[in-house]
C-alpha cells in the first residue's frame, strides 16, 4: 500500500511544530511528528488499522488516534492518503474534502 500526505496534513504538521516551538519545547513537536510517521507507516501493511471517523461512518474515511491527535486518512485500493492531523477534541467537517 502506498502512503501519501495531502497538503492539508503537511500544513497541520508544520502548525504543530510551530506551536511547540512557540511554547519553547520544540523537541515535543519533533517527537509528535516522528510518532505520526511511525503510526502512518503501519498503515502500509494494515490500512484498516484505524477506525472509521465517527462524524462520517464511511469505510474509506478512517483515523488513527495518537493522543492528543487524530491522524485522518482516506483508505483507497492501492493508496492511503493522510489528509488531516488534528487535536482529538476537534470535529471534522466536509470542507477538508476539497482541500485534500
Amino acid at each position: 500500500m502506498k502512503i501519501s500526505f495531502a497538503h492539508s496534513a503537511l500544513d497541520d504538521m508544520s502548525d504543530i511544530q510551530a506551536y511547540y516551538l512557540k511554547e519553547g519545547v520544540p523537541a515535543i513537536g519533533d517527537e509528535f511528528i516522528a510518532c505520526f510517521f511511525e503510526s502512518v507507516e503501519a498503515l502500509k501493511d494494515h490500512p484498516d488499522l484505524g477506525r472509521m471517523v465517527p462524524e462520517f461512518e464511511e469505510q474509506h474515511i478512517r483515523e488513527v488516534i495518537h493522543p492528543p491527535f487524530r491522524i485522518v486518512y482516506l483508505r483507497g485500493v492501492i493508496e492511503v492518503q493522510v489528509i488531516r492531523i488534528w487535536r482529538s477534541e476537534r470535529l471534522l467537517d466536509l470542507n477538508w474534502v476539497h482541500e485534500a
